[in-house]
């Protein structure tokens, strides 16, 4: 078989970076995306501080309720190029209560950026995705924010991340000034000092000077010597970037900037075109991998409906795995056997969407009125493939749905079984009770804000929704069912995919069935969505 660089196949591969990024709430996840826009020349001018002034959204929030809370609910796929690669950027909420969105968008890409408040550190959910980036061994720049202002001092970051996710920290560049007073930072690959001038609002380019070690020696005083002393104890601990130990998910080239103010930012955007990896062969559910110049392939990573209020359509999320996609051709959904046709394909940036004539590995693409794609769904021309299914988040959460006019039944179950498509929420029912008093389930109780919101603005159906005092969901069988059937201290319900839930009212009684029938299937990890 030809190697990657001599197809034409391997060389557009070559010229992708696909990655995520990932953070804890408000560590400014969205704000650095924007400015990756605005720094590749995709928007001429950055402005997340007006709009948050004037209650509007930064790019890639699309959605009402995210305008209205200021969060990011869903995520985006956001398409630019810089320095000659193609970027595919997969923004993800940051709110934990949406952490199962992030996870599917993790299955779809070869690195992730995460991002780190200077004055907070590692906190819960940025562990908590940073232990999923571990375990599908997506390999990890880190990005010290908001150093314009108070926080931690360099070295306490780097202990940190090395303490408490064991990943050796890498400072490809290191900050001059203390956090509060950033007045540069000094690439540690070749030595270049930069100094940087803020711009109103943060709204252009931050005005980068190169600047002479010797007069940077002169002009910053004692913290220019404060930084080359900290220089000089990581040379000495050999806290040097090396590429086999990153692709390998053993260390993290760490970055210190700001995105508001646009420091450092375009260093993390050109080191993402040096150092992330390119797209290469994708493993399938047969053990082996699907090689980048096989025939195209892809699976779909996420699915969302009514991104554009005036037409009621239906999104599939595909990455591309193999080959070159046209538009027009077709091919075959693993799950059904069945051809698909793929004309209606779109490159999509929040609303926006134009065309896509074509597409190559690492490439995301958006199918219109993708009725027939599921989540998982492995598409494939020539010689079937599957990829690996997406493994759904245990629920903690969960509430009785009640339709509050019967006479939008029929808009009430039509947007329950969207939602539980998308993944929004799962949907659960009772074998005797069927739809009359539907089972929402979550990770987080802000899923069920967005699930009514989205049912009352998409669909005219109003809920009300009732808590259950069940805390703990695991995936069980039809065996288990018959010996759970009665008991007063848990319940099984079902999905529409088939999957059984077995719900506890408490880590005590879970604990306490278990004991008593060890036999009984009982998982955390669930079933995948398709």
């Amino acid at each position: 078989m030809t190697t990657t660089a001599t197809t034409s196949v391997g060389r557009a591969a070559e010229r992708r970076r696909t990655f995520a990024i990932i953070s804890h709430p408000d560590a400014g996840k969205t704000t650095l995306t924007e400015k990756f826009l605005l720094y590749s020349g995709a928007i001429a001018e950055a402005g997340a501080v007006r709009a948050r002034r004037e209650g509007r959204a930064a790019v890639s929030d699309w959605m009402e309720l995210e305008r209205r809370r200021g969060i990011s609910i869903s995520s985006t796929v956001l398409q630019f190029d810089h320095g000659g690669v193609h970027m595919n950027l997969l923004d993800t909420p940051g709110h934990r209560d949406f952490s199962e969105d992030t996870y599917r968008v993790l299955t779809a890409v070869d690195a992730a950026i995460m991002v780190l408040d200077a004055a907070k550190g590692i906190e819960p959910q940025t562990l908590k995705l940073f232990e999923v980036c571990r375990l599908r061994g997506i390999p990890l720049l880190t990005f010290i924010n908001k150093y314009d202002r108070p926080g931690m001092e360099p070295l306490h970051v780097l202990d940190e991340i090395e303490k408490t996710i064991s990943l050796h920290p890498a400072p490809v560049v290191w900050p001059v000034g203390i956090a509060g007073d950033l007045r540069g930072v000094i690439d540690r690959r070749d030595g270049t000092y930069y100094r940087y001038q803020r711009t109103a609002r943060g709204a252009t380019q931050a005005v980068e000077e190169r600047v002479d070690p010797a007069r940077a020696a002169i002009e910053e005083g004692d913290a220019w010597r404060h930084a080359q002393e900290e220089l000089a104890l990581l040379d000495a601990t050999e806290s040097t970037f090396r590429h086999d130990a990153f692709h390998g998910g053993d260390s993290t080239p760490v970055f210190f900037g700001s995105a508001l103010t646009n420091f450092g930012v375009r260093l993390l955007l050109d080191a993402l075109v040096d150092l992330a990896p390119s797209p290469g062969p994708r493993p399938t559910t047969g053990g082996d991998s699907r090689p980048i110049d096989a025939p195209f392939s892809g699976f779909v990573f996420k699915v969302q409906a009514n991104m554009d209020p005036n037409h009621r359509d239906r999104i599939a999320f595909v990455r591309v795995c193999s080959g070159q996609f046209e538009r027009g051709m077709t091919a075959t959904v693993a799950r059904t056997g069945r051809p698909y046709s793929l004309k209606y394909a779109h490159q999509v940036r929040g609303r926006d969407r134009e065309t896509l004539d074509e597409a190559y590995p690492g490439d995301i693409i958006g199918f219109v009125n993708a009725a027939d794609l599921s989540l998982g769904d492995t598409l494939y021309v020539g010689e079937r493939v599957v990829f690996p299914p997406i493994p759904t988040f245990a629920p903690e959460q969960f509430v009785t749905a009640r339709n509050r006019d019967t006479s939008r039944y029929k808009q009430f179950r039509r947007g329950l079984a969207a939602l539980d498509e998308e993944g929004v929420i799962q949907v659960l029912r009772h074998p005797d009770r069927g739809d009359q008093a539907p089972v929402l389930a979550a990770v987080g109780p802000m899923q069920f804000e967005v699930a009514t919101h989205r049912l009352e603005a998409e669909f005219g159906a109003r809920v009300d929704l009732s808590p259950l005092d069940f805390t703990i969901a695991r995936l069980t069988d039809a065996d288990g069912e018959r010996v759970l059937r009665g008991r007063r201290d848990a319940e099984v319900l079902h999905r529409a995919n088939g999957a059984r839930y077995a719900l506890f009212r408490s880590q005590f009684w879970l604990n306490h069935f278990r004991d008593d029938h060890p036999d009984v299937r009982l998982d955390t990890v669930f079933a995948s969505t398709d």
